[in-house]
């Protein structure tokens, strides 16, 4: 009979070679030795994430799948920056003990914030997001110009960037008329549906998401504000710098939902336009 002793020292004598063999396991290994995919997406942001409901839920299945797991959802809340949301949710975890994801979506394709987080790998484009004004087509024709909101009462989150830009335009002249008590766009365009404003600014995702099959009101660029982004800005996903082999597997999947009605169908679940 093998000693209580013996089978210790044998079990101290195999840890190392034990660790070196965990160190060499890559990332898409461990995924699925662990039999699931952990997937962060933000907490209350609709309509990507909503009570388990949206489309970064739906996106995040999709991946899972690619990977050939199930997919464990990690809703985190949104941080002082997205630097605090990688270091949190992708590369080290926060202090009361949730996280890393093997995945965080919905990261800003953004040069300087990619090169601010070495330690992620941020890949796979996965929606354009921009800035829009949903507008009571029952009062007029919707404004081309920042000019011609003055006076009008509009819905704003104050809190967001369709905020800063209302409140800064035009020299602040839309300030004593913005309504900016709202948590975000999906609340302003609650408020223009009530009859409480005239119109409301948010991302388009918010916009189109509330105010889908209601033609009354049209969602149309915002007028032209300096330093609004012409083109909007890109989201897509963020790895731990290295897991390069799981990102690659999830960045097949999604060309080939790019390539084909993928993308588009899984938006239209939950009325938002894609846009690539």
């Amino acid at each position: 009979m093998i000693s209580r002793r013996r089978l210790l020292s044998a079990a101290a004598a195999l840890a190392p070679l034990s660790s070196a063999l965990r160190a060499e396991e890559s990332a898409l290994e461990r995924v699925r030795r662990s039999g699931r995919l952990v997937v962060a997406v933000y907490q209350d942001m609709p309509p990507f994430n909503l009570n388990g409901q949206g489309v970064d839920v739906d996106l995040a299945a999709v991946l899972a799948d690619s990977v050939g797991v199930p997919l464990s959802l990690l809703p985190i809340p949104a941080g002082e920056s997205v630097g605090d949301d990688l270091r949190n949710a992708v590369w080290r975890g926060h202090y009361l003990g949730w996280g890393p994801a093997d995945v965080m979506l919905h990261v800003p394709m953004d040069r300087p914030l990619i090169e601010a987080n070495p330690q992620v790998e941020v890949f796979g484009a996965y929606y354009r997001e921009t800035v829009m004004l949903a507008w009571d087509s029952e009062r007029g024709p919707a404004p081309e110009a920042i000019e011609a909101l003055r006076g009008q009462k509009i819905a704003v989150a104050g809190v967001s960037l369709p905020g800063y830009l209302l409140a800064s335009a035009d020299s602040g002249a839309l300030r004593d008329t913005l309504s900016t008590q709202h948590a975000d766009g999906v609340a302003a365009a609650k408020t223009l549906l009530a009859g409480d404003v005239v119109a409301a600014a948010g991302l388009a995702s918010e916009l189109e998401a509330t105010l889908a099959g209601k033609p009354r009101y049209k969602i149309v660029p915002l007028p032209p504000i300096p330093r609004a982004p012409r083109n909007g800005w890109v989201v897509g996903c963020a790895v731990k710098r290295g897991a390069t082999d799981l990102a690659q597997v999830m960045q097949r999947r999604l060309i080939d939902l790019n390539n084909g009605p993928g993308l588009r169908e899984l938006f239209q679940r939950h009325n938002v336009v894609w846009r690539g």
